[in-house]
């Protein structure tokens, strides 16, 4: 440690969150060099490649093949596959001194189906597995929590090409198990969610999600098995009722209820029911959407859900990717005096407001497309705005006095909500994702033309699979999850060093037992870091340790004239005395037990 390029912090960063950010910088393992930018150090490089090492290994036994592509890529193919509009904002962008166009890759389907392209032509080649690890650049809009999110990272990914539908079915099953056995091997926690493919395209997706309170993606899981991620989760729409004794429509004054609570209060009071009391699951909200296409141009789009439920933005964005999504402003709705803020009802929306003849989307179609919740179905009655300052409209019935352009899946999930496989209540966490795998199909090959000759002799579309973890996600979600409030506490599968040898107070007798010991198990095989350090106290050293967390830490200080060290196992808290002519052996042995544990 006196020669090793290291200098550890007590005080966590400013700009820290989390604890994986935070320790990792106070060990020395990363610094910050711009926001969402890290510069790797040795401690970090070192948990960095065993990570790797372990992807590798599970790459190459499923049938993978390593390549390794530029960063820095054209235009063109990404032209060709709609991705340089498709990405918006999130892509770096660059010109080059003759006014070229090239990007920072955020993935590379494209390149790989040109490789493949260029290299291949008939059946006989496939299937192919490919893989790289490789930096990705994305232009976060609000980095944070160190590597969980950053604007550069480093991911592995994979891709599989088939002949046929049932050949991807069998690359994307093999990827499948090589994804369970690194994160098995890794150490990390992980639930195999159902998932939606967004930019990427595709038919199946599954994300692999790890369960933490600080992740930024919401799941559910239901106790008959069912889990996927928020956005993927479909509605079980109800059975549509009757309306034959449903009484007429009528607007009532409602002033001063330009919210869902005072609706329901004012509609008690005033407009009471005879059967029971109005509650929020009988409005229908009326959320003016702005949404804005990758070429930029926004427009309004309006998403009625029953009034006990709000929007969920994500849940929207998945289902309107690669457009994006925000409230409407003022600014907005100035455009649109037909929407009277607080009292918009379906009257001004959609095929109500559409006049006879003119069909959604044509030209001169000026309405404000409406879609609805899946739980609004026909015969369902509603309290809802008139379209005027303080009046509501009562028994409002879907089907019969309005309807939407379609469905989308926006309002939020809840916990206890059905599962939509009849499996359950669902439930509700947080995770991290740290993989995801997609049968992307034939969305790629076909925007760049990859086929080769089927044994018939006639030019076939390739099928693709594509397979991404997060790398450098996985470094700081094994920190995430083993620290204590001393430091961190590395698995023995990742650890920078297995043993950590302290040697502390200044007797020469120390150091050479100490240099001895570290030489010792050096020969064995063992990774070891030697604190060497002859002028720092010993609580300095031994914080250093507890901070840096390597899995075993060996002591020699005070016991030696006894003819004994200490051993503490870093994540259990524990420690003991060892003899000092068996601790070496002592020691590996505990290593290999540790390893093949």
């Amino acid at each position: 440690m006196s020669t090793l390029f290291l200098r550890t912090l007590r005080e966590d960063p400013a700009d820290a969150e989390v604890a994986s950010h935070k320790l990792l910088v106070r060990a020395g393992y990363i610094r910050r060099a711009a926001p969402g930018i890290y510069t790797w150090l040795p401690l970090g490089l070192k948990v960095l490649a065993k990570v790797e090492a372990i992807v590798r290994e599970e790459m190459d036994a499923a049938g993978g093949q390593e390549v390794h592509f530029p960063a820095l890529l054209p235009r063109e193919p990404y032209e060709a596959t709609g991705r340089w509009t498709e990405y918006g904002p999130n892509l770096f962008r660059l010109h080059d001194r003759k006014g070229g166009d090239y990007l920072l890759a955020p993935t590379h389907e494209e390149m790989f189906t040109l490789l493949v392209k260029d290299l291949y032509s008939s059946y006989k080649d496939l299937p192919l597995t490919i893989y790289q690890i490789q930096t990705k650049y994305r232009d976060e809009a609000r980095p944070r929590a160190g590597l969980l999110r950053g604007r550069e990272f480093i991911m592995k990914d994979s891709y599989s090409f088939d002949i046929s539908d049932e050949g991807l079915d069998a690359s994307y099953a093999a990827q499948r198990a090589a994804y369970i056995r690194i994160f098995d091997r890794l150490g990390l926690e992980y639930v195999i969610v159902q998932a939606q493919s967004g930019a990427m395209g595709g038919s199946r997706s599954e994300e692999f999600l790890s369960p933490t309170e600080v992740g930024e993606d919401t799941f559910v899981r239901s106790p008959g098995g069912y889990a996927a991620n928020v956005e993927a989760v479909t509605t079980p729409a109800p059975a549509a009722l009757s309306w034959d004794d449903a009484p007429a429509a009528h607007v009532e004054d409602t002033p001063d209820t330009p919210t869902i609570d005072t609706l329901v209060a004012a509609a008690n009071t005033d407009h009471p029911r005879a059967d029971r009391a109005w509650t929020a699951a009988d409005t229908l909200k009326n959320v003016v959407i702005a949404v804005t296409n990758p070429a930029g141009e926004r427009v309004l789009l309006v998403v009625g859900v029953p009034g006990d439920r709000d929007v969920d933005m994500t849940r929207l964005e998945a289902a309107l990717s690669p457009a994006t999504v925000e409230a409407a402003n003022e600014d907005d709705l100035k455009t649109h005096p037909e929407l009277v803020k607080g009292y918009i009802g379906p009257g001004v929306l959609g095929p109500q407001a559409r006049p006879e003849g003119v069909a959604r989307g044509d030209e001169d179609d000026a309405t404000i497309p409406y879609l609805l919740d899946p739980r609004i179905v026909p015969g369902t009655r509603w309290i809802t705005g008139a379209n005027e300052h303080g009046k509501h409209v009562f028994d409002l019935v879907m089907g019969r006095d309005f309807v939407g352009d379609g469905t989308i899946e926006a309002a939020g999930v809840r916990d206890g909500d059905a599962a939509p496989d009849g499996s359950g209540p669902l439930e509700l966490a947080r995770g991290v994702e740290i993989g995801h795998i997609f049968q992307l199909g034939r969305k790629y090959a076909e925007a760049l033309d990859l086929r080769v000759l089927d044994e018939n002799g006639k030019q076939q579309v390739v099928t693709m699979g594509s397979y991404g973890i997060g790398v450098t996600r996985a470094v700081a979600l094994l920190a995430e999850n083993n620290h204590d409030e001393l430091g961190l506490a590395w698995p023995i599968q990742v650890a920078p060093y297995q043993v950590h040898v302290v040697a502390t107070g200044k007797d020469d007798a120390v150091f050479e037992a100490s240099a001895a010991l570290a030489a010792d198990l050096e020969a064995a095989g063992v990774e070891v870091c030697y604190d060497d350090r002859f002028k720092v106290s010993p609580g300095v050293k031994f914080k250093d340790a507890e901070l840096i967390g390597a899995p075993f830490i060996l002591v020699v200080g005070r016991g030696l004239a006894e003819g004994t060290v200490e051993l503490k196992v870093r994540a259990e808290g524990t420690s003991e005395a060892l003899p000092v002519d068996d601790a070496a052996a002592t020691v590996v042995a505990r290593v290999k037990e540790a390893l093949a544990g």
